[in-house]
C-alpha cells in the first residue's frame, strides 16, 4: 500500500445530536482524526444534500447549516467555520467530467452530515472543506463511478469522508433508545460488512437493493449512497476496517468504514 495516501472514510452519522454528546462512536470519530496525517482539504459527501444535478461547494467560506428541528437550542448555535476551497471544487469538476457539477457559491454550505462529523474530527475548524451533493436522480452504479474518479485525491493529501447510514428507517425507530435491532436492519448490517472487500463486476453493495432487507433498511436511499463513493476509492488492496458500528434504536446502523 502506498503509505502517503490517504484514507478515505464512510462515517454512520446518526443522530444529530452525537455533536453535543460524547459516546462511543464520537470518541472513534475523534481518535481517526488524531491518527490520520492531516490532510491538505477534505472532501465531504453527505446524505443530506441530495439533489437533482451534481453540484459542489464551491465559496470561500460554506455556512454551518442547521438542516434539523426539535433539538437543543446548544445545537443551533454551534457553527463549524472551516474554510472552502475553491481551488477544490474546481478540480472536482474537472475530475467528474463528462457529469456537469455545478459550483455552488452560496446556496448551500456544510449541512450537518458533514460538520456533525468533522466536528470530532477536526474540532479546531482549520482544514478546508468541500462538499459534494448526491444526485437523487442517478442510478447506484452513479455515485461508485464518481467515486473512482475521485480515487486521485486520495494520492494528493485529501481526505474523503462520506456521511450516512447504512441502515436508516426512522419511521421504525425506537425512540425510547433501549431496543434491540430488528431482524432485517441486522442482515443488511451484516450483508454490507460481508461485502466491503468484493472484487468484481456487478458489485453487490451497488446491487444493494437486490437483498431481502434492504426496502426496509433504507426506505429512500439517500443515506446508503455515500458509501458508494468511498467503495470506489478502493485500490482492491488497501485494509479495511470499522472504526464503529452498532444499530442504535433498532433501525439505525452506526457502522463506518475505513479504507487504508
Amino acid at each position: 500500500m502506498n503509505t502517503s495516501r490517504m484514507p478515505a472514510l464512510f462515517l454512520g452519522h446518526g443522530s444529530p445530536m452525537n455533536v453535543l454528546e460524547e459516546n462511543i462512536h464520537t470518541l472513534a470519530w475523534r481518535a481517526l482524526g488524531e491518527a490520520i496525517p492531516s490532510p491538505k482539504a477534505i472532501l465531504a459527501i453527505s446524505a443530506h444534500w441530495y439533489t437533482r444535478g451534481t453540484a459542489v461547494t464551491a465559496m470561500g467560506k460554506p455556512r454551518t447549516i442547521h438542516d434539523f428541528g426539535g433539538f437543543p437550542q446548544a445545537l443551533f448555535d454551534t457553527q463549524y467555520p472551516a474554510p472552502g476551497s475553491p481551488e477544490l471544487a474546481e478540480q472536482i469538476q474537472q475530475l467528474l467530467k463528462p457529469v456537469e457539477v455545478m459550483a455552488d457559491t452560496g446556496e448551500w454550505g456544510l449541512d450537518h452530515g458533514a460538520w456533525g462529523v468533522l466536528i470530532k474530527m477536526y474540532p479546531d475548524a482549520d482544514i478546508p472543506v468541500v462538499q459534494l451533493s448526491v444526485d437523487g436522480t442517478q442510478p447506484a452504479a452513479y455515485h461508485y463511478e464518481l467515486g473512482r474518479k475521485l480515487a486521485v485525491l486520495r494520492e494528493q493529501g485529501v481526505l474523503i469522508v462520506a456521511s450516512g447510514n447504512v441502515v436508516h428507517n426512522l419511521r421504525m425507530v425506537n425512540w425510547q433508545g433501549e431496543a434491540s435491532p430488528y431482524p432485517w436492519a441486522e442482515s443488511f448490517e451484516q450483508y454490507v460488512r460481508d461485502n466491503l472487500d468484493y472484487q468484481g463486476d456487478n458489485h453487490p453493495l451497488v446491487n444493494f437493493m437486490d437483498h431481502e432487507g434492504a426496502a426496509l433498511s433504507n426506505p429512500t436511499p439517500e443515506h446508503f449512497l455515500p458509501l458508494l463513493y468511498i467503495l470506489g476509492t478502493w485500490d482492491g488492496k488497501e485494509a479495511i476496517s470499522l472504526p464503529t458500528e452498532g444499530i442504535e434504536m433498532g433501525s439505525l446502523s452506526m457502522l463506518s468504514v475505513r479504507l487504508g
